[in-house]
């Protein structure tokens, strides 16, 4: 079962992003994470042509930088500009990847193939997903099978 839509949280992003002027490409991306006692945390991306953080992973940092940890986040959003209006936008593979090896139970919210912004667990966005020191069958034991 999908988790509610936070529409304050999905405010709180969209008025970061509104903070930056449109013609500002160093920062195209905000983002919002809530916790599970109602905190909110915003970041910017920090483009630059080396591979600079996304929002998403600003804003956990802006959150632990003021003592919450990524397992206490339950909820994050990004927006972005387009064609002069804001919207959410779904995370990249990396921030998914961070999410679920940071705090597998966080909600995301993002756009659905229709285009409707829903809640969904981080877990439906990685299907498959790598996790670190989990084990599983050897080539060998696959191979003579």
């Amino acid at each position: 079962m999908a988790a509610q839509l936070d529409h304050e949280l999905i405010a709180l992003a969209a008025s970061s992003l509104s903070a930056i002027p449109d013609n500002n490409g160093d920062h195209t991306v905000t983002a919002a994470a809530r916790t599970s006692n109602g905190l909110a945390f915003a970041g910017a991306n920090v483009f630059h042509f080396t591979g600079g953080p996304c929002a998403e992973l600003v804003a956990l940092g802006v959150a632990a930088a003021q003592g919450v940890l990524a397992k206490d986040i339950t909820t994050m959003v990004a927006v972005r500009r387009d064609e002069g209006k804001i919207r959410v936008l779904n995370p990249c593979g990396r921030c998914r990847q961070v999410f679920l090896d940071y705090n597998p139970d966080i909600n995301v919210i993002v756009l659905d193939e229709t285009g409707v912004q829903r809640t969904v667990p981080v877990r439906e966005l990685l299907p498959f997903a790598y996790v670190y020191g989990a084990g599983g069958e050897t080539v060998e034991e696959v191979a003579t099978a």
